[in-house]
């Protein structure tokens, strides 16, 4: 018994638990992605998808273990962090940092912010709005404001960042390292995350120049 405390206290536990909530993660954006595509198709489509989603019995908890995925995949990952600092020495840390390292994997941090933050201004905007009953309208609303469609694009470009790193990551953590996979993981992993960015980013600037479907 306390062997398998001591294992899930480790930092190795920690990280298998990081990675596979942000795979989860992943899935759960794909999915939502292909939600929003409805706003292509008009109010009527994308309010047809949004009730039958609100209508959902299992929604409340899906809600609750996203909620529970993306609070565990943040708090795992700064305990990580912030052990592999302690275990390292600075010098160590500065040698790394000259090679090898990526755009995406040293502004994990930086990204994750940005997207908590963008979150937190997405939910209140869309998920706890006073009035849901014409969600295309409210959507197509905030969409004419420039400034959030440019932070909404701003934060995409954080997602692009975070997950071509993260993606890569996690299988690595799973052990999928091979010198003959690991050059396709990580170009597919750029790719995942660059369309998946590119998917959402897509959807405000559109409603923007186009005013929505016609």
């Amino acid at each position: 018994m306390r062997c398998l405390v001591d294992l899930l206290e480790s930092s190795i536990a920690k990280k298998i638990s990081v990675a596979l909530a942000g795979i989860l993660l992943v899935g759960f954006l794909a999915v939502h992605l292909a939600g929003n595509l409805f706003l292509l198709e008009g109010p009527q489509a994308f309010n047809g998808y949004a009730e039958h989603l609100a209508n959902n019995p299992l929604l409340p908890a899906a809600e609750i273990l996203l909620a529970a995925l993306f609070l565990w995949h943040i708090a795992a990952a700064l305990v990580t962090r912030a052990q592999n600092r302690k275990a390292r020495p600075e010098g160590y840390q500065s040698q790394r940092a000259k090679g090898g390292r990526t755009w995406g994997s040293r502004s994990m941090t930086a990204t994750a912010l940005l997207l908590l933050a963008f979150l937190i201004v997405h939910l209140k905007s869309f998920r706890f709005a006073s009035d849901r009953s014409d969600l295309y309208a409210l959507v197509m609303k905030d969409f004419q404001n420039k400034y959030y469609v440019g932070f909404y694009v701003l934060a995409m470009g954080a997602l692009a960042l975070h997950l071509s790193h993260g993606i890569q990551s996690a299988f690595q953590t799973f052990g999928v390292n091979h010198p003959r996979y690991t050059p396709w993981i990580k170009r597919t992993s750029v790719v995942v995350a660059v369309l998946l960015a590119a998917g959402f980013a897509f959807l405000p600037v559109w409603a923007l120049v186009a005013g929505g479907a016609r």
